[in-house]
This record gives C-alpha cells, sequence and structure tokens, in this order.
C-alpha cells in the first residue's frame, strides 16, 4: 500500500504516513448542522415576534392603563426596538458565522505546502542591527554629582 499524497511505502495499521503525515483514515463524513440552524432560525423569529408583541403591547398599557404621555410612550417603544433589533443582529451573525464554519473544509492531515527558494529570486540580505532601546537613556551617578543641593 502507498500513501496517496506522497506516494511512500506504508507499513499495515498506520494512521498517518511516516513521509508526509497525511492521514490514512478515511475522512469522516460531516454532521448534518440542520438542527442547530433551524434552532437559530426559530430564535430569530421568537425573539422578534414576541419583541414586538412587548414594544406594542406594552405601548399600549403605558397609554391606556398608566395614562403616560405619548413621548414617554415613543421613548419605551424606541428602547424596547432598538434591544429587540440588536437581540437580532447579534443572532443573525451568530447563524452566520455558524454557517461559515460549517462550510469550511476540514483538515485533512495534509501539511501546507512550502514555497521552495526559486533560484530566479535574488536572496535577501539580513536586515541591519538596531540600535537598543535602553542606549543612553540610564542615569549615571556622576550626573546626580553635578545636581545642586536643595
Amino acid at each position: 500500500m502507498y500513501c496517496s499524497a506522497c506516494a511512500a511505502p506504508l507499513a499495515p495499521g498506520l494512521s498517518f504516513c511516516n513521509r508526509c503525515g497525511m492521514s490514512l483514515k478515511e475522512p469522516a463524513k460531516p454532521k448534518s448542522n440542520a438542527g442547530a440552524i433551524i434552532a437559530f432560525l426559530a430564535a430569530i423569529t421568537m425573539i422578534g415576534v414576541v419583541g414586538l408583541g412587548i414594544m406594542f403591547g406594552g405601548a399600549l398599557t403605558l397609554a391606556k392603563e398608566a395614562h403616560l404621555r405619548d413621548d414617554v410612550v415613543g421613548v419605551f417603544m424606541m428602547f424596547t426596538f432598538l434591544i429587540v433589533l440588536v437581540t437580532e443582529i447579534m443572532l443573525v451573525r451568530q447563524l452566520s458565522r455558524f454557517m461559515g464554519a460549517a462550510k469550511t473544509p476540514r483538515a485533512t492531515g495534509q501539511l501546507p505546502q512550502v514555497n521552495e527558494f526559486h533560484p530566479s529570486q535574488p536572496p535577501r540580505s539580513l536586515a541591519e542591527n538596531l540600535p537598543s532601546v535602553t542606549e543612553n537613556t540610564t542615569r549615571t551617578l556622576e550626573y546626580s554629582r553635578n545636581e545642586p543641593s536643595r
């Protein structure tokens, strides 16, 4: 049996290639994330509906039962709407991250390809040494002897 990545001969029972490190196990089937996506969508919908219900129901209750002015009721509606909006945005961002993570390919055990030195490129010279940060910043006893007495 030979490695499919580097064609090195393989001993039976190995999990990884001794030469290139590629995983020799069968790739695992991707798990279905449909349940988690449905849960996110249900949470987004529920929070939107309940939030709007609290906003309108609370506004009606404040206006009719508590006899508050319209501007106070408007401020309540605005803050309730902003809380619901921020919560919805955060849930949608989490859902998009979750779905983006589900689409990224899993690690296959292959080492990343390293760009080798190409003779067509001139070799880079080493960088010059930088001066020390602490150079000329320490106080000496000579400086303190020359200070006037207090």
